[in-house]
């Protein structure tokens, strides 16, 4: 590299085309080139509310790919924001079921049941409306305010933290970082038509989103494809890759625990969570804590209390899960029991055939069928 391009590459403020070129050719791009998804309307179509709330709150932690059918799912089930308002938070959890992150299940039920109650089943269409719902944070407030109501706000993801990133080469590491990358994020709104004052807000953010799916992705991007690349100072400097700068994540220590799989003829012994906690309101097999170096003997220990079972049998090898904090290993117990046994306090049976009907996470699902040989 000369001499010249360094000091260019150094120079941010000195782009090759001015700031207000770059809202016009993202959205230039994202007219050519959006994406199709499940919860975004042909071009010119208004979003429904409903639908992009919905589609933000599984979006959280979750790939594209992943939401879709569950998308699909909910919106057949509850078409409006009344219908899941009047649903119960058990039949939601059971919709959910696999997607992960189960507060927000929760939190997504009691937010329907806010915009029921106390919004006549509409949406607020201000940020700090949105703000007060029940599991809308910051960022999905953002979102749904300028993909929703063309509110002049971006929200910043992951796709664009690392466009923007990328293209004003920002040294500080994240999670340091987001407020800046915020504030150069909202330079790339394109301003309010004289026409009709629209500022496509939304597209804006939308246009960001997809240049990071499709074209700015993490390794090997299309940086040739980019409409942004005679701006983008990172790749002027050919470090493009390195961007997000990240601080060193810290992986909790492995926990380790016992999972007891309990049948009676055709019925699985199975319990429902606390409300509160890690997986909260779901439904487990009855199991030990989840502890770092907990050996196999103290957690047999906290095996259920169950009649005519003298001696469980330990399967062999363990199911790994890794949640966000921690990896886990859980080793797994069998045994059967009498027809009339009766269910300890605090848990019941459900028929095998019907497991696909209970709210069980990942991790739970994982141990069953290590248990009963799925």
């Amino acid at each position: 590299m000369t001499v010249t391009a360094v000091a260019k590459a150094k120079r941010p403020a000195s782009p090759a085309t001015s700031g207000s070129t770059r809202p016009a050719l993202l959205l230039d791009w994202y007219d050519r080139h959006r994406r199709r998804l499940p919860w975004r309307p042909p071009a010119g179509v208004r979003p429904d509310p409903y639908r992009v709330w919905l589609s933000e709150i599984m979006l959280q932690q979750t790939g594209v790919k992943t939401v879709g059918p569950y998308f699909e799912k909910f919106l057949a089930r509850w078409p409006d924001v009344a219908a899941l308002g009047s649903a119960s938070q058990d039949d939601v959890l059971r919709m959910w079921a696999g997607l992960g992150y189960y507060s927000r299940a929760r939190n997504l039920h009691a937010c329907a049941v806010a915009v029921l109650r106390d919004h006549g089943g509409v949406f607020p269409d201000t940020e700090e409306g949105l703000r007060k719902l029940p599991g809308v944070g910051p960022y999905t407030a953002a979102a749904i305010g300028a993909i929703a109501f063309d509110i002049r706000t971006m929200p910043v993801d992951g796709n664009i933290e690392r466009v923007v990133s990328r293209l004003y080469a920002v040294e500080e590491p994240l999670p340091q970082a987001k407020p800046r990358i915020g504030e150069l994020a909202a330079t790339l709104l394109s301003p309010p038509r004289a026409v009709d004052n629209n500022s496509r807000a939304g597209d804006s953010a939308q246009a960001l989103m997809d240049l990071g799916s499709s074209i700015c992705t993490p390794k090997k991007p299309a940086c040739s494809l980019c409409p942004l690349n005679a701006d983008c100072v990172a790749l002027m400097r050919g470090d493009q890759e390195t961007f997000p700068r990240k601080a060193p994540k810290k992986t909790g220590a492995l926990r380790r625990g016992a999972a007891f799989i309990v049948t009676r003829g055709n019925e699985l012994l199975v319990r429902t969570r606390a409300e509160k906690g890690l997986l909260g309101g779901m439904t487990e097999v009855p199991g030990s804590e989840w502890l770092a170096g907990q050996d196999d003997k103290v957690s047999l220990q906290q095996a259920p209390a169950l009649k005519g079972v003298t001696r469980w049998h330990r399967k062999a090898g363990v199911v790994t899960h890794v949640f966000t904090h921690f990896p886990l290993e859980l080793a797994i117990y069998t045994a059967e029991v009498a027809a009339r046994t009766r269910a300890p306090e605090g848990m019941r049976w459900v028929p095998v055939a019907t497991l696909a009907n209970e709210a069980l996470p990942n991790v739970m699902r994982k141990a069953i069928a290590h248990g009963l040989d799925l």
